[in-house]
C-alpha cells in the first residue's frame, strides 16, 4: 500500500487525499443547496482510474440538508457504477441522526 499523499486544497476548497484505491475527501462545514452540486461535482473530478474506495469525512461537516444528501446519494452511486464502494467518516452528532432519520445508514457504511 502506498502512503497516503499529503492533503491537498483545489481551487473552491475541496481537501483531499490519496492512498493506493481510495479517495478520501473531506465535507464542507456545510453540505446544503448552496454547495452540494459543487462538492458533488469536484468529488468525481477527482476520482481517477482505478480508486474504487471513496471515503467522504464528515467530521467538520454541521449540516446536510436534503441537496446535501441528495450528492452523497449520487457520489454512492457514482461508486457502485464503478464496482466500489462509499465510506462515510466520523459523521457529527447532527450529521448522524440525519442519516438515521432517513434512514441512509442502510444503504452508506458509516465509520465514527
Amino acid at each position: 500500500m502506498q502512503p497516503p499523499s499529503s492533503l491537498g486544497r483545489d481551487a473552491a476548497g475541496l481537501e483531499s487525499s490519496r492512498s493506493g484505491g481510495t479517495l478520501r475527501v473531506i465535507g464542507f462545514a456545510e453540505l446544503d443547496a448552496t454547495n452540494s452540486a459543487l462538492f458533488r461535482d469536484q468529488t468525481r473530478a477527482a476520482l481517477t482510474e482505478g480508486q474504487d474506495c471513496l471515503e467522504v469525512d464528515l467530521s467538520r461537516t454541521r449540516f446536510v440538508d436534503s441537496s446535501g444528501l441528495g450528492a452523497l446519494i449520487a457520489l454512492y452511486k457514482t461508486m457502485c457504477a464503478r464496482n466500489g464502494k462509499l465510506r462515510i467518516l466520523h459523521p457529527t452528532e447532527a450529521v448522524q441522526q440525519m442519516f438515521e432519520l432517513t434512514r441512509m445508514q442502510r444503504l452508506f457504511e458509516i465509520s465514527n
